[in-house]
């Protein structure tokens, strides 16, 4: 097992890592759309949509994969009213189209509107 552990997305905020490369596979923790560069988050779903998928991208790239090889994804909304929105900017980023779960829950980390979490090919 390899940590993955990149300064281009935000560190973790808790007692867990950003990623493992493990057996072939890349699996990322969830990421919510926090600028590493800043500690801030975005305005809106789209910005924030757009940010958790950037974060996700450096987690993949620190492993030596790509956002082209991730075949699972699991999204986390605040609101499902914000699904057509989220689709939108996840579309532009998953091009392969992975199996996808996503659910809306009660509150996210830190009061954010999304999170990701990826599982790809290494």
């Amino acid at each position: 097992m390899q940590v993955i552990d990149t300064k281009n997305a935000p560190g973790a905020i808790g007692p867990y890592s950003q990623g493992f490369k493990v057996g072939g596979f890349v699996y990322t923790s969830g990421q919510i759309p926090v600028d590493p560069a800043t500690g801030n988050a975005p305005e809106g779903i789209a910005a924030q949509a757009e940010q958790s998928c950037k974060n996700v991208a450096a987690i993949l790239e620190a492993a030596g994969s790509s956002m082209e090889k991730v075949f699972k994804t699991t999204c986390f909304l605040a609101d499902m009213g914000d699904f057509a929105a989220f689709n939108e900017v996840y579309a532009k980023y998953f091009t392969s189209k992975p199996a996808r779960s996503c659910v809306a829950v009660k509150t996210l980390p830190k009061g954010l509107l999304c999170e990701i979490e990826a599982i790809a090919e290494a």
